[in-house]
């Protein structure tokens, strides 16, 4: 959801900044259009960090004597967060 809504803030600075030709006394629509790209764009730059840390696999191994028999045993624990929705 953040980098659709990075690109649209991205595009609707655009719009402002370079296509809207209207002059209003009490706001810069350029200034804002600027604005809201530079805001766009950074939003897009976070979501792509957040996605790229949500894709991480930890593995933990812990190894054990069992005390009744003696014998060495290991389990092993794999926790994904990489999940198909993308939540």
């Amino acid at each position: 959801m953040s980098i659709g809504t990075g690109i649209a803030l991205f595009v609707i600075g655009a719009i402002l900044a370079f296509a809207v030709n209207v002059e209003i006394d009490w706001v810069n629509l350029d200034l804002v259009g600027y604005i809201f790209m530079g805001a766009g764009a950074l939003v897009f730059v976070i979501g792509l960090i957040l996605l790229a840390r949500r894709r991480k696999t930890n593995t933990v191994t812990h190894t054990s004597i069992d005390p009744n028999s003696g014998q060495q045993t290991t389990r092993g624990t794999t926790s994904s967060t990489d999940d198909a929705a993308g939540l």
